[in-house]
């Protein structure tokens, strides 16, 4: 049966109505010149709403949070991160192969890493030790089931960062879905942080992309590590106008995917499936698929044209998304119903 309610991820999206309108008459140049007009456009942009100096077009995420990396931590210094963090599990290593940098895992509480933790395992440079020289926070939390980080937690981090001289850099691939979630100006879920990625290819629903702010400074080695892992773009205008399209059409509308997320977890508990109802903050819902296996599970509805992730043995992971709508929420709904029978 052809798929026709994919909920894998907020990746899989088609451009939305409109936003490959914007590829007619865009003005290009190089970036690696610095004279790509619309590239400058989406960075001038981006900074603002996030309240930093300056910004820079990636080509995805995990370039994004690579770059950070390797711009402020030395090779052999420890990297604080949550026990399941992105960083760590989804980006083929590449902070220990590329930068050279000791991932330091810590659990945290729905993604939220505890201050006093970190604090106590925060480690100086000496001649045994390379010494702690970033945290990396995740928001929204993947692994977690899409929970948002609360700015307490955020300032207390930022509290135990300055006392100790290490800098924080945010994976806020949906970090427009933290701040919808929290009804707060996305300038607010990166005030306490020195540097941020963004994603324009989940919930945004551009075909590739990614953006990287901070101060100027922090931009402009960001920019040379760029170029070190091949980031290096020419006419990049091409993404930069989707991305500007994007943030201008697509963000307050991920309000709908959150509440189409909260009548999904209702109906999965309603078939009589597991949710973790604490995790279904955004636009993600983890399902436990007992008694059936997550392959079993997933093979049924396949059968019936629904698409999803496989994230343990006996678990699956909704995402929902632009493409997504009410009714498919209620159809999914229906099907999960007639697989517990």
């Amino acid at each position: 049966m052809e798929r026709r309610i994919d909920l894998r991820s907020d990746t899989v999206t088609l451009p939305p109505p409109g936003m490959l309108d914007v590829l007619r008459g865009v003005e290009l140049g190089d970036d690696y010149y610095h004279d790509d007009p619309t590239v400058k456009r989406l960075e001038r942009k981006a900074a603002q709403m996030l309240g930093k100096e300056a910004a820079l077009l990636v080509l995805s995420g995990t370039m994004g949070n690579l770059t950070s990396v390797m711009s402020q931590a030395p090779a052999g210094s420890e990297v604080i991160v949550e026990h399941d963090a992105h960083t760590f599990h989804s980006e083929a290593g590449g902070m220990a192969r590329f930068v050279g940098a000791m991932p330091k895992r810590i659990p945290g509480v729905l993604g939220a890493l505890d201050p006093d933790v970190v604090e106590a395992q925060i480690t100086k440079k000496d001649v045994l030790n390379g010494g702690t020289s970033l945290i990396c926070v995740e928001n929204t939390h993947n692994w977690a089931g899409g929970t948002v980080l609360p700015l307490e937690n955020l300032e207390g981090l930022r509290r135990v960062a300055d006392r100790h001289g290490v800098k924080i850099h945010m994976d806020g691939a949906r970090m427009f879905n933290a701040a919808v979630a929290q009804r707060v100006p996305p300038s607010d879920i990166v005030r306490q942080v020195d540097s941020v990625t963004f994603c324009l290819s989940k919930g945004l629903a551009c075909p590739l992309g990614g953006v990287v702010c901070g101060s100027r400074e922090f931009i402009e080695t960001a920019r040379h590590c760029r170029q070190a892992v091949g980031g290096g773009m020419r006419q990049a205008g091409i993404i930069a106008a989707l991305g500007i399209w994007a943030l201008d059409n697509m963000v307050e509308r991920l309000a709908d995917d959150h509440r189409n997320a909260r009548r999904l977890a209702d109906l999965v508990a309603a078939a009589g499936f597991g949710v973790d109802f604490r995790t279904v903050q955004t636009n993600m819902v983890k399902v436990d698929t007992s008694p059936h296996t997550a392959e079993e599970f997933k093979a049924a509805l396949n059968a019936r044209g629904i698409d999803m992730n496989i994230i343990a043995p006996a678990a699956v992971r909704l995402v929902t998304h632009w493409q997504i709508t009410a009714e498919h929420i209620e159809e999914v709904g229906r099907e999960m119903m007639a697989l517990r029978r």
